[in-house]
């Protein structure tokens, strides 16, 4: 008969994981499962922080957490350190950030400009780089956009989150959806954040990580309205049907899995920013294998 000692030996060992992501409504409705703990973790145990993305991303650079979001803008700076999960990504399908102003704008005509951007690593800045290298960005914490453009302090700016679904309230236009310009130019749907891990971890514990994200994302589709109800806490003022569409919008079959076509998006989002100068290296996006 084995003895205790043997017994609590076979036993994996507890391991603590700092998992962080924002406090979107999209990312909310995503963790849920975890977040409540709704699943199984067996010998995991993960403590949750909610920030910014850009805040993320800019911690990801100093590698602070284990499981972290982050925008695909951040990936090459951190790619020797964490690896992407296959699964928690938030694309747009012909919609993305959407570029706003004051007044009908020509897209292509803010050579010189100034735009209000939601942070130098996020895609939303990448995406405008791409659209207009010579712009000149203004760095605005997301939630300030609107206004910021509103009042006239910049001539456009660069909207993420909710922000893509209440401007118009702000009494601004849309000069161009910057999802729908890269399907024009791809045929690809425009990656805009996903979730990595840190490669320092066992595989055994890379692959626990990856199937509990895709659990989590599929219990809160199979339970969308009690996840939607927690999402909504974090909606900044959405009502609840605005939330919904948010939600939907960026917690979809992408989600669960890249598949084929959203790996070759990330990989040519990340090659065309290389080739244009806006990013340091050209990198090859590797994912956890299940």
């Amino acid at each position: 008969m084995a003895s205790s000692q043997q017994l609590d030996a076979a036993k994996p060992q507890t391991l603590l994981l700092s998992l962080a992501h924002s406090p979107d409504s999209d990312d909310a409705f995503m963790f849920y499962g975890l977040a409540t703990k709704k699943l199984t973790t067996g010998n995991l145990v993960f403590t949750h922080t909610l920030e910014d993305i850009e805040t993320l991303n800019q911690k990801a650079l100093q590698g602070i957490y284990d499981v972290t979001a982050i925008s695909f803008h951040a990936y090459p700076y951190l790619a020797d350190n964490y690896i992407l999960l296959p699964s928690g990504a938030s694309f747009g399908e012909r919609y993305g950030p959407l570029l706003v102003a004051r007044s009908p704008l020509d897209g292509h005509a803010l050579q010189g400009k100034r735009v209000a951007v939601p942070g130098k690593m996020t895609t939303a800045y990448l995406v405008l780089r791409l659209f207009e290298p010579d712009c000149e960005p203004v760095f605005t914490p997301f939630d300030q956009i609107l206004d910021v453009v509103a009042r006239g302090v910049v001539d456009a700016g660069v909207t993420i989150h909710e922000g893509q679904l209440t401007y118009s309230a702000s009494g601004l236009t849309k000069v161009v959806d910057l999802g729908e310009w890269w399907h024009q130019k791809t045929g690809l749907p425009l990656p805009l954040g996903g979730n990595v891990i840190r490669r320092s971890l066992d595989r055994r514990t890379l692959r626990a990580v990856a199937r509990l994200l895709r659990e989590s994302t599929q219990y809160s589709l199979d339970h969308r309205e009690e996840a939607l109800n927690y999402a909504a806490q974090f909606a900044r003022g959405l009502d609840m049907p605005t939330a919904d569409r948010f939600v939907a919008m960026y917690v979809n079959e992408w989600t669960l899995d890249y598949g084929q076509r959203g790996r070759e998006a990330v990989q040519t989002l990340l090659d065309r920013g290389y080739e244009k100068g806006v990013l340091p290296r050209r990198v090859v996006a590797e994912f956890v294998d299940l």
